[in-house]
């Protein structure tokens, strides 16, 4: 399919400035895609309220506006710059949040602006709670018992009807903001008054928690003409309960047999294929570790920190790629910049393992809560690469500049087994140095 005659001159939404929760993956992903639209003879005109960033560089887009990122100042700018199309799936949620905005007014439709590599219905199919149980419900695909609500009081009462723990997940919010795991009635009124005020629409979602089973995402790439094909799949070291931007993930996925990775992968591209998405897109599924039983906790209906991690790891280009398959361009029509022989169609091969290691900065914010749950914390991330597990982990911590270079960098050889094992229950940044405490040999010598 070529390229789509009626896109000229493309407005790209930033990310905004880098905070705990939205760190500079986007700023990665918003430059490649400014690049990839300019290839293609597009003027690019780039909104971001961060100077600090690369895609704010004079030479990345034609017309750059470094300005608070609000509707109103949006509408200004495209009432300046008349822009023919919107992509506002590079900014991270607040791209995302404010072309659903600009949509829903429809100011997007009185200047004939139209939203490239997505529509509102399918933002509102990923993101809105309900929509997305509905929709999930629809195509047979599990998800855990769950109820969307607008207010405390509801809130409490389904709690109390599945039990405790629960989890709480608020409506179009990014690195989980709002959101945590509820053990009592006094948490969950405290975590849902923080949801609600924060969620773009009031929504939180109160479901079943089902903390401790596997973490796996598929990164997924998807066209207009329905191609679909997974760039890669990873999985988290740390169980369901720690956000994934919290996690230490390891590419590719190391316990899956070849039975859970393909029922895993077979649901990630009927999930993208339902969702009309056209570009990448994240699905995170929880696995029970024992069984075949399995959920999809959410799906990203834009590049995220995993689209970051996976183009790195696999050497596919996934924000550039899915802004020339927001031009109307099929997967088999795009050539892949590595190779220069291969198309974006071929599913890449990694003979090699990635492991990602978050950055969280507690030697900065010293009084700071260093348990880890739903809601992200870290700041940055490494990655390494190896030809094994041990290497790329041994590698990501010596990165890490937190002045650890092994396993056994934090000394718990003083706890007892009693206390050693209460420690381990305990999920916080040190978690990965404690385990490696209790595998140790010396530790199961009679």
């Amino acid at each position: 399919m070529p390229k789509n005659p009626n896109v000229h001159k493309v407005m790209v939404i930033g990310s905004g400035p880098i905070v705990i929760g939205q760190a500079a993956e986007f700023d990665y992903a918003g430059t490649q895609a400014c690049r990839s639209l300019k290839e293609e003879g597009c003027e690019v005109c780039l909104v971001n309220s961060n100077p600090a960033t690369i895609m704010t560089d004079k030479d990345i887009a034609d017309e750059v506006y470094i300005e608070p990122l609000t509707a109103k100042v949006l509408e200004k700018i495209i009432e300046k710059e008349k822009p023919d199309s919107l992509l506002p799936n590079m900014g991270g949620q607040a791209g995302l949040n404010l072309g659903m905005e600009l949509a829903e007014s429809g100011f997007l439709k009185s200047h004939h602006v139209q939203l490239l590599g997505t529509t509102a219905l399918t933002i509102k199919k990923a993101e809105d709670r309900l929509m997305f149980k509905e929709t999930m419900e629809k195509i047979g695909e599990p998800v855990a018992p769950s109820e969307v609500v607008e207010n405390i009081e509801d809130g409490v009462k389904f709690a109390e009807k599945i039990g405790y723990p629960v989890v709480l997940r608020p409506a179009y919010t990014l690195g989980g903001s709002g959101g945590g795991i509820a053990h009592n009635v006094m948490e969950l009124r405290k975590i849902l008054e923080n949801g609600l005020r924060l969620s773009r629409v009031g929504q939180v979602l109160v479901e079943r928690s089902i903390a401790g089973w596997k973490e796996i995402e598929y990164e997924v790439m998807r066209d207009s003409a329905g191609n679909c094909i997974t760039v890669c799949n990873m999985e988290n070291i740390d169980p369901v309960g720690v956000h994934t931007g919290d996690s230490i993930v390891v590419a590719p996925s190391q316990t899956l047999s070849d039975k859970e990775y393909q029922m895993l992968r077979t649901a990630a591209l009927n999930i993208i294929s339902e969702l009309g998405i056209t570009g990448g897109c994240n699905v995170q599924f929880a696995l029970h570790p024992t069984s075949f039983e399995y959920c999809v906790i959410e799906v990203n209906p834009r590049v995220s920190r995993s689209s970051a991690l996976a183009s790195k790891a696999t050497g596919y280009p996934i924000a550039k790629v899915a802004a020339k398959i927001a031009l109307g361009y099929t997967l088999d029509e795009i050539k892949n910049a590595v190779t220069g022989e291969t198309y974006a169609s071929f599913e890449p091969a990694l003979d090699y393992c990635v492991v990602k290691f978050p950055r969280l900065p507690f030697d900065k914010f010293i009084t700071a809560k260093r348990t880890l749950t739903t809601q992200m914390k870290a700041t940055g991330e490494v990655m390494s690469i190896c030809n094994n597990f041990e290497g790329a982990m041994m590698k990501a911590i010596r990165s890490l500049e937190q002045h650890v270079d092994c396993l056994s960098s934090y000394d718990f050889s003083g706890l007892s087994k009693e206390d050693l094992f209460k420690r381990l229950t305990v999920v916080d940044d040190q978690r990965i140095w404690v385990i490696a405490e209790a595998l140790g040999p010396h530790r199961w010598k009679e």
